[in-house]
């Protein structure tokens, strides 16, 4: 006999792939976790954070979370949740001794969440789960009296953790439910910058003496370890993602502590793929025709940008939300550009009209295009110096 869990994480409800409303895709992994649970005779619910994209998540996304608590606890059996970068602590954590009555044990308090684990048994003995929540080291450093970084309030409540593990029988199982960066893990560009505070990796020697560290952070599933799993985003958010698996992870814990770890993938509303040519191929190729259903990044390699080819793209590939523009005679173009802001560093009003010409048009201003542009320039420089004194 094992002990089952169902990890999960970053369910960012409320989120939008590009303009893309993803309601109806969250609804379906929700529902898709429940049935989950209940075919794989699962013992208990384990969700990393990030529940919400936003501190104060849209009434849509309050909604679809109300609809999912009822859902799991129905199913009678323990979930413990956590808040993640992403989730206001306190909003989360309202009316957490209500429900922990019905099984849902939310944990978003670092100075109390440490040591409260929720206890399960099976015939090999106890198993404590605990849940840490995403600790803001300027916020929290007081509270674990620890150095204002991730590393050290990690460690800092991994040993309140591993204290209070030691008042339990010799024998007593692990389980800790954290989001957070380890050390190990690939990130993907959806997830948005932790290192506000400090330094944005913890080691994944702090959960040493855990038997399993269930994490929520990075979005693609991963081992960092055969004791420490991501189980990764049940959703796409990045095109970065075009390649990932998404998918929940089972967790069978054995007598001993040690783990197994299975796979189940998640649905796809709709697939992620990326696109590269001129546009009169991308628009009459035969062989671009599988992606007409699936969401696109496009990149186009027209000498100058065409005529509205977002409009025309999305004629045939009516799922289009990125467009990129790669010259052929600057092929990096579209990868590894500088921010808006460091483009426009050291730059006048002039030049940076003159760039805007040649992104819009392909090509440089004539002489008498510069002409204008330069009097129209020095023409507001003019107005503007006037309205002031």
């Amino acid at each position: 006999m094992l002990m089952r869990f169902l990890h999960t994480s970053d369910w960012h409800l409320g989120r939008r792939f590009h303009e893309a409303d993803l309601i109806d895709a969250q609804r379906a992994f929700l529902t898709h976790i429940h049935d989950t649970v209940r075919e794989r005779d699962v013992d208990a619910i384990l969700v990393a954070g990030d529940i919400y994209d936003r501190a104060i998540p849209s009434l849509d996304a309050v909604r679809l979370f109300d609809g999912a608590l009822s859902q799991f606890a129905d199913l009678r059996i323990p979930i413990m949740m956590i808040s993640g970068n992403h989730d206001s602590a306190h909003r989360l954590g309202v009316g957490a001794s209500v429900l922990a009555r019905a099984g849902v044990h939310l944990r978003t308090d670092p100075a109390t969440a440490c040591t409260r684990p929720v206890l399960l048994d099976d015939e090999h003995g106890t198993v404590a789960v605990y849940g840490i929540p995403y600790l803001e080291p300027s916020l929290t450093h007081d509270d674990l009296e620890a150095d204002k970084s991730h590393q050290a309030v990690t460690t800092a409540a991994l040993d309140r953790i591993r204290a209070d593990l030691a008042t339990y029988p010799d024998g007593t199982r692990s389980v800790v439910v954290a989001h957070a960066f380890v050390a190990g893990g690939e990130p993907s560009t959806s997830e948005r910058d932790i290192t506000a505070g400090g330094l944005d990796y913890v080691s994944a020697s702090a959960f040493t003496g855990i038997d399993y560290a269930a994490l929520g952070h990075l979005h693609g599933a991963q081992n960092v370890n055969d004791r420490i799993h991501y189980s990764g985003f049940p959703l796409a958010y990045s095109f970065s993602e075009t390649h990932h698996t998404k998918s929940l992870t089972i967790v069978d814990m054995a007598g001993d502590g040690t783990v197994t770890l299975t796979p189940v993938p998640t649905p796809v509303p709709r697939p992620l793929a990326l696109l590269k040519g001129t546009l009169a191929d991308l628009l009459t190729n035969p062989a671009h025709e599988a992606m007409t259903g699936s969401r696109l990044q496009v990149t186009l390699t027209d000498p100058a940008l065409p005529y509205e080819p977002m409009a025309q793209l999305r004629r045939r590939f009516p799922h289009t939300l990125r467009l990129l523009h790669e010259r052929p005679d600057h092929p990096q173009q579209a990868v590894d550009r500088p921010t808006y802001t460091q483009r426009l560093q050291g730059r006048g009003d002039l030049d940076i009209a003159c760039d805007f010409i040649k992104k819009v048009r392909g090509d440089d201003p004539t002489p008498a295009e510069h002409t204008l542009l330069r009097r129209a320039v020095e023409a507001t420089l003019h107005t503007t110096h006037q309205e002031t004194v």
